[in-house]
């Protein structure tokens, strides 16, 4: 369910590193040809393309495209263009920093990942930070919501689809009985929702649905202002409809509603080789206009090319 428009007969990598290096070359920076190359090659071709541009001139890409482009644009490239572990681990390091602290950032790493892919990520923050993801979170958050994160980006979900019921049914009661008294951050909701499979949580979810009339997010909407409480029912939504969460933080971010400013560039950058089609047919069926043409309106430039290629509507 990608939008990523590859190029029936790509290049081979040298020719795009040559070609990247030459954008570089000169007066002006060829922004345009950056676009035509990194937006329309996957994570595997994007990865050749580093490691053959580092043999042939002894620079890392990443470093030149930080060096030669700038603002909303730069970040876009620069987020897309490493493969995905090591973009998930600087975005978690990023939201563990003061002033880029955020943990809907780290909920939204954890949650709509596979559990090898977090796994991955987790291997990635210690090549790079020289520490665990999960000792930074720790250290970077305090109570209840230390208490849901850390076991969310530790987890290793089961992936499959098999499902128990009668724990579903039992498990749904106990999340009403907890949820009834106010205990939203009792161990037993962080463990059914931090360790469960997204299958068994479907299920689990469906029969409280079932069985108490109501959907659990709705219950956890008693108290509007509590923060923890909204992360809570962020991380229900990302575990169970990953493309109604990605489709309401675009349509804050576009619409400038939210606080999430960097929202758009690391919601498409991220889930344009995932879902970005249920993404955008979930954005269409709630806003009757298509994310190309809202995207189209928020942005301009370089940047906006860029964010249109990776959706799948710039110039193939």
């Amino acid at each position: 369910m990608a939008s990523l428009k590859v190029p029936a007969s790509v290049p081979p990598p040298y020719e795009d590193a040559e070609q990247l290096h030459k954008a570089f070359e000169g007066w002006g920076t060829n922004e345009g040809l950056i676009i035509s190359i990194l937006a329309h090659r996957n994570a595997a071709q994007r990865n050749l393309i580093r490691k053959v541009y580092a043999e042939a001139y002894g620079q890392d890409l990443l470093k030149d495209l930080d060096k030669e482009l700038s603002s909303d644009f730069e970040r876009a490239v620069l987020l897309w263009t490493p493969d995905p572990a090591e973009r998930d681990a600087y975005l978690a390091n990023e939201a563990t920093k003061r002033f880029t602290s955020s943990n809907w950032v780290l909920m939204e790493i954890a949650c709509t990942r596979s559990s090898h892919d977090l796994f991955k990520v987790r291997q990635a923050y210690h090549a790079r930070y020289k520490k665990s993801l999960e000792e930074d979170v720790a250290y970077h958050t305090t109570g209840d919501f230390r208490k849901l994160l850390v076991p969310l980006v530790s987890a290793f979900r089961y992936e499959g689809e098999e499902v128990n019921t009668i724990l579903a049914k039992s498990e749904a009661k106990i999340l009403h009985e907890k949820i009834s008294a106010k205990a939203y951050s009792d161990e037993e909701i962080i463990r059914i929702l931090t360790t469960r499979s997204k299958a068994q949580v479907n299920a689990t979810l469906n029969h409280y649905n079932n069985a108490f009339g109501n959907a659990i997010n709705k219950n956890l909407k008693e108290e509007a202002d509590n923060d923890f409480l909204k992360l809570l029912r962020a991380t229900i939504k990302c575990l169970t409809y990953p493309e109604k969460y990605f489709e309401k933080l675009l349509r804050l971010s576009i619409k400038k509603l939210g606080t999430d400013e960097r929202a758009l560039a690391r919601v498409v950058t991220t889930r344009a080789e995932v879902d970005m089609e249920r993404i955008k047919e979930e954005y269409h069926r709630r806003n009757s206009v298509t994310l190309d043409r809202d995207i189209a309106g928020d942005t301009s430039g370089d940047y906006e090319r860029m964010l249109l290629a990776l959706i799948g509507h710039g110039d193939a």
